[in-house]
């Protein structure tokens, strides 16, 4: 799970949209509350009260690190298709 967090938020600090002096919690944060609720399916509102945020603040986060997240499974496939064409073609 640290993994996860601290992948997710590298991603949320290098994205500059998503970086602002505005967010009320850290990256790191941020991640381990949208990790909760996909994967535990906490509500909204019982994340947002236990970190003094509303429910409204954290509804945008996991679409956005899912949007972060798919931009880069595009830049995996493009690896991995390299990486297996040098595999098939010996030098």
């Amino acid at each position: 799970m640290w993994a996860t967090r601290t992948f997710l938020g590298d991603l949320l600090r290098g994205h500059p949209k998503i970086r602002s002096r505005w967010r009320k919690l850290p990256p790191g944060q941020i991640a381990a509350i949208v990790l909760a609720v996909l994967r535990h399916d906490q509500r909204l509102a019982d994340l947002a009260g236990g970190n003094h945020i509303s429910a409204t603040t954290v509804r945008p986060w996991g679409p956005e690190l899912i949007e972060l997240l798919a931009a880069r499974v595009q830049r995996l496939e493009r690896a991995l298709k390299k990486s297996a064409e040098r595999v098939a073609t010996p030098s």
